[in-house]
């Protein structure tokens, strides 16, 4: 009875050994598939501030649709890392320039964040043909004294392109008596904008029912003041040497006509391209000025291209 008994248990130990032995595997390969992954990349909801206000004007945001359009900007700009951290970058570059610009015209610096959202600054065109910088249509373009042709388009100059934005905005401020239509107005235009104040009997922006872009536009500038405000909070760590510095370069007055922009950019001990680069607004190989007209034009201290 003994022997019988002695045979059965050992094979029924091994049997338990085999078995256990393939739990812990299972268990293993699933944790190794399934867990570092969720280690890595924390998806969660995103925590709003107590307050927030564009241009000193508090957004409400005790409403649930004003909470909710701003949760819903704070979770796509945050998510879309690559985007919002190459805005990151470039705004170091570009601030500073916008900056001054509007405190010299007395627009509220929240208005910084408008060509960012506008443009990412890149020399982008709209299927509405809203160019450059500020993303100016050419007829809003010219009203606010800005030259485009075919050999010269302002609308890429950052500091021209600024000052422009800074008279329509103060004039939008005129109309509207607060700053966020004015903003709001940037996108849907004054016209509408007004018709759409009139119809729905109101001037505060939260309270209007407009069209899905223009309803999205200020909650998208108030989501990327906060990200850029604190980026570390939600997730963005950047060093210094991370970010895109300014571009250093001289200024010089040309008054009359430059018959190669290449001829020209290499007696100046540089390349056609990189006189571009310095330049954008120059948008042809040449530039006719019969009339004698100053253009600034920036052209960095060597050929190099590095930092």
């Amino acid at each position: 009875m003994k022997k019988t008994l002695r045979p059965l248990l050992v094979f029924s130990l091994v049997l338990n050994l085999v078995l256990l032995f393939s739990f812990f595997s299972d268990s293993t390969e699933t944790k190794s598939n399934n867990t570092p992954l969720g280690r890595q990349y924390n998806i969660q909801p995103v925590t709003l501030p107590d307050s927030i206000n564009f241009a000193g004007e508090p957004a409400p945001l005790q409403y649930f649709d004003v909470r909710e359009g701003l949760d819903r900007e704070m979770l796509i700009n945050i998510y879309w890392q690559s985007q919002t951290l190459l805005f990151i970058k470039r705004a170091n570059r570009y601030f500073p320039v916008i900056e001054k610009i509007l405190k010299e015209n007395n627009i509220p610096e929240d208005f910084k964040y408008i060509p960012l959202i506008e443009s990412g600054f890149l020399h982008i065109v709209s299927p509405a043909d809203a160019t450059g910088y500020w993303q100016f249509i050419e007829t809003t373009a010219k009203e606010y004294g800005l030259e485009v042709n075919g050999e010269v388009d302002e609308r890429y100059h950052l500091e021209k392109a600024t000052r422009a934005a800074c008279l329509y905005f103060r004039s939008a401020r005129e109309l509207f008596g607060n700053w966020t239509m004015a903003a709001a107005s940037f996108n849907i235009g004054r016209t509408e904008l007004k018709r759409q104040s009139m119809i729905q009997a109101t001037n505060n922006y939260y309270d209007l029912k407009l069209n899905n872009e223009t309803g999205r536009y200020i909650y998208r500038i108030l989501a990327i003041k906060q990200i850029l405000s604190q980026p570390a909070e939600y997730g963005f760590r950047i060093q210094p040497s991370d970010l895109y510095p300014e571009l250093k370069a001289r200024a010089i007055t040309v008054d009359t006509t430059i018959t190669s922009i290449t001829v020209f950019a290499r007696k100046q001990g540089i390349s056609y391209k990189l006189l571009k680069l310095h330049n954008p607004w120059l948008r042809a190989d040449k530039l006719t000025n019969m009339q004698g007209k100053q253009y600034t034009l920036y052209i960095p201290e060597s050929n190099s291209r590095s930092y």
